[in-house]
């Protein structure tokens, strides 16, 4: 059920996020949730692999590459899905950017709620 959530969260904030941004799309808000899908499994099994092959790199920026690994997963997930579509890099390190701190920040609010 909190995986579901988690989801239909990010499903939410992203769909919204393309209202805001002009250079990333969406169809629709179904759209929205195979694309939050899609991501948590990409996040799932593909971002871990690439953050244990760019270690030195990321050591070497002091942990920024990992924005670098976050805009890749966005651009892998509008590579798989024909509903989304990212203009260039540029937009979808902004995109993730904005999705992690949003999402987080709700999650967290959230999970607040849960313990009162």
């Amino acid at each position: 059920m909190h995986f579901l959530l988690r989801i239909l969260i990010t499903a939410v904030i992203a769909y919204v996020l393309t209202q805001i941004m002009k250079g990333v799309h969406m169809d629709n808000f179904w759209a929205a949730i195979l694309f939050a899908f899609v991501l948590a499994v990409v996040n799932g099994f593909v971002r871990p692999i690439l953050i244990l092959f760019t270690i030195p790199i990321t050591l070497l920026t002091m942990g920024l590459f990992l924005l670098v690994i976050n805009a890749l997963m966005i651009l892998l997930v509008d590579a798989l899905l024909d509903q989304v579509t990212v203009d260039n890099f540029w937009w979808a390190l902004l995109f993730s950017i904005t999705l992690s701190l949003v999402s987080a920040s709700v999650q967290s609010w959230i999970q607040q709620q849960d313990k009162k």
